[in-house]
């Protein structure tokens, strides 16, 4: 599940892009929106202006003439003057009188079917009832979009004498070519912060998750029996400061707990041990405290046997001593095994030699011809041997034949020794507790051999293990290394 998720740095990266993306294109619809309404605006104000020109150049040309109501009467002369307003100004209007009939067309001739520009009634009624006496209107025609406004043309005493149409085509070259420019250098600028927001959200990005990492990394290395380092965060947020304080506070707790843990355990085990060492010595005391009493009781100094009976009474008695000096010194050994002596050895002579205590008979040994020098304390190495060998040959019942196998694997940087028995193999439920103080599946020890055996092993840079097949046997291995496997 975990692969499938996004990582923060991801997010926070794609985040800062996204939110660039959608400012750039709010701009670019904003800019848009404004473009626009300024289009709009100035080609009211163009209209309003062109509009406000053609009707003061009327107003002064009729008013020269004091021909406010009397255009019909010089219609040929008021024709040629329309269209030179028309031309002066560079627009296109038309002229109606006040019932709607038109006086002149600058982008058409009057005499061509009147009717067809004659003023509908209704608009001339609006017009008339507006406070201004100007009506503006949206059209949409083949000649394109275009604004238009009717405005009442007024004398001197206010009356109204024309009614003005006067058409404005949109100018949208200048703001669509400055749109388009404005567009052009956006889009310039959207690319360039870009490139640059790309740059900035992958460092930023890197920036704040970089503290998170610290911390991930420092607390995947914490564990209970580890050396934990504190974390130290530079230029962190108030938020991950607080994180890493409460990290360093909960390592300390770890700490107090595990140094708890650790000293209940050693107490436990000691506890254990002393009750271990206690059982073991009591089992003796009492067959001598019988053996006393029974004496006392016995013993007749005129007895012609009685030296031989005292004889047999001290051997009883250093046989149960020399038991409970067993049992201490096994506890000592296991308590506190000596410094390794290491010197170079050939571990195969010294192997042969531990050997020699048991039958010779029991042993098919494959080792080298040439001498096996290595690293190894020649006492500690013989105690292993003859601690496995040992166990080997009591877990082999009587009507078996002992067969023992020592095996020696040398190469270069490792060697294995291999013991392998047919005896009846180790129980399943017994295998976890094989190099365990304590454990033993005989009537007699205190099981602290398989354990002796491996603190030896450790203490030569080895490993010890073992394969169990039920009423088969049990392959023991050890592997000694010159460098151990960790420190490659």
């Amino acid at each position: 599940m975990s692969q499938n998720k996004v990582s923060l740095r991801s997010r926070i990266f794609f985040s800062m892009i996204v939110l660039t993306i959608f400012s750039l294109l709010l701009i670019l619809f904003a800019s848009y929106l404004q473009y626009n309404a300024q289009s709009e605006d100035y080609n009211l104000r163009r209209l309003i202006r062109k509009e406000t020109q053609v009707r003061t150049h009327l107003s002064y040309l009729l008013r020269r003439d004091s021909a406010f109501h009397s255009i019909r009467d010089r219609e040929a002369y008021y024709q040629q003057e329309f269209a030179s307003i028309a031309a002066i100004h560079k627009v296109e209007f038309a002229l109606f009188d006040l019932e709607g009939a038109p006086l002149f067309y600058s982008y058409a001739e009057t005499n061509d079917e009147p009717d067809n520009y004659r003023l509908p009634e209704q608009l001339r009624k609006q017009l008339f009832d507006d406070p201004e006496l100007r009506l503006a209107d949206q059209n949409n025609e083949e000649r394109g979009k275009f604004q238009s406004s009717y405005s009442a043309l007024v004398d001197d005493n206010g009356l109204p004498y024309v009614i003005l149409y006067f058409p404005y085509f949109e100018d949208i070259s200048f703001s669509t070519t400055e749109l388009n420019t404005f567009l052009t250098r956006v889009y310039q600028i959207s690319l360039l912060m870009m490139i640059i927001t790309f740059s900035f959200a992958f460092l930023l990005s890197g920036f704040i998750t970089q503290p998170i990492e610290t911390l991930r990394a420092t607390i995947e290395r914490t564990g209970l029996l580890r050396g934990n380092e504190r974390i130290t965060l530079d230029y962190a947020s108030k938020e991950l400061d607080s994180l890493a304080n409460s990290y360093n506070r909960m390592l300390d707790a770890l700490e107090d707990s595990a140094e708890k843990l650790a000293r209940s355990e050693r107490e436990q085990a000691w506890q254990e041990m002393a009750k271990q060492v206690a059982h073991e010595i009591k089992n003796p005391l009492t067959p001598m405290r019988l053996t006393v009493q029974s004496f006392q009781q016995r013993f007749d100094p005129s007895d012609e046997n009685s030296l031989e009976k005292l004889n047999d009474f001290s051997t009883s008695i250093i046989q149960q001593i020399d038991t409970m000096s067993n049992v201490a010194s096994a506890f000592s050994d296991f308590a506190t095994l000596p410094q390794p002596k290491i010197t170079e050895e050939d571990i195969a002579e010294i192997t042969r030699r531990a050997t020699e205590i048991f039958d010779p008979s029991c042993f098919e040994i494959n080792f080298p011809d040439a001498p096996v020098l290595w690293p190894i304390d020649r006492t500690q190495w013989i105690r292993v041997m003859t601690n496995l060998i040992q166990n080997a040959l009591q877990a082999i019942p009587n009507d078996r034949e002992p067969k023992i196998q020592l095996s020696l694997i040398p190469t270069e940087d490792w060697l294995e020794v291999q013991i392998k028995d047919n005896g009846t193999g180790i129980a399943e439920e017994d295998i976890p507790k094989v190099f365990e103080p304590k454990f033993t599946t005989k009537t007699t020890g205190m099981g602290l051999g398989l354990a002796i055996v491996k603190n030896i092993i450790d203490s030569l840079n080895g490993t010890i293990d073992f394969r169990s097949t039920p009423n088969e046997g049990t392959l023991f291995y050890i592997q000694l290394y010159k460098i151990r496997p960790h420190d490659t």
